[in-house]
């Protein structure tokens, strides 16, 4: 098994994980985000650029125009629950 993908829209953060030369303008970040760095480095974890306009993510973090919005919503497989139409109700 590979390791487990993070999509980012950030380059500099995806070179920051990746190039150690980053190091000395890096360290007044705090401790707790070295941590996907040193995962990264272990290659546990692998950063992958993804445009912000096919950020998945943004469904659940931004206002989208209703294209958009059926766009992710398919993308993420959310399909109408067909027990929860109005009128059927099930004991």
């Amino acid at each position: 098994m590979g390791p487990t993908m993070i999509y980012c829209d950030n380059h500099s953060c995806i070179n920051l994980s990746e190039n150690m030369m980053f190091h000395d303008r890096s360290k007044h970040i705090e401790i707790k985000y070295h941590f996907i760095k040193d995962w990264v480095q272990k290659g546990v974890v692998k950063l992958e650029y993804i445009s912000i306009d096919e950020q998945t993510s943004n469904i659940l973090t931004k206002s989208l125009t209703r294209g958009k919005h059926l766009f992710f919503k398919d993308k993420l497989g959310v399909v109408k629950n067909p027990s929860s139409v109005r009128g059927s109700v099930e004991f």
